[in-house]
């Protein structure tokens, strides 16, 4: 008989099971991802990294997961600049276009300078504010 649990700490072997599963099944139905982590990193004087871009690239795109500048350059063009490397390592492996979402309204506006246009919205994610979604169409330059 199935079973349901619902849990807020899954063992590494149960995600491994679903990823894997997944994996196999894409494999099969849209054809292998080529999925590899891509990662702008920006570090100090002291080689401590201090903010980046982190992300994948997989099937023709770039997805940026997570972009952080720490506050002390924010407001210098840092966030284009890490979206820019990440672009241009992404079309170095092949890709067409990027993707990224923010309920940020800061970094909506950064992106959108970027070229980025929103092509979702969830509305109250979180409450009172919204998570866009935002794409572009990768070129080189």
């Amino acid at each position: 008989m199935m079973q349901l649990h619902v849990t807020d700490a899954p063992a590494d072997a149960e995600l491994a099971a679903i990823s894997e599963s997944l994996t196999a099944f894409n494999n099969v139905d849209v054809g292998p991802s080529q999925r590899r982590s891509l990662t702008v990193l920006i570090r100090d004087d002291a080689v401590k990294t201090i903010g980046g871009i982190s992300g994948y690239t997989a099937w023709g795109w770039l997805f940026t997961q997570w972009l952080f500048v720490p506050e002390t350059l924010r407001g210098q063009g840092m966030a284009g600049k890490l979206l820019e490397a990440a672009e241009n390592e992404a079309m170095a492996r092949g890709c067409f276009g990027a993707w990224i979402d923010t309920f940020n309204p800061q970094a909506l506006r950064a992106y959108q300078r970027q070229g980025y246009v929103i092509f979702g919205e969830l509305p109250d994610f979180p409450e009172g504010r919204s998570r866009f979604f935002l794409q572009k169409k990768l070129s080189p330059r």
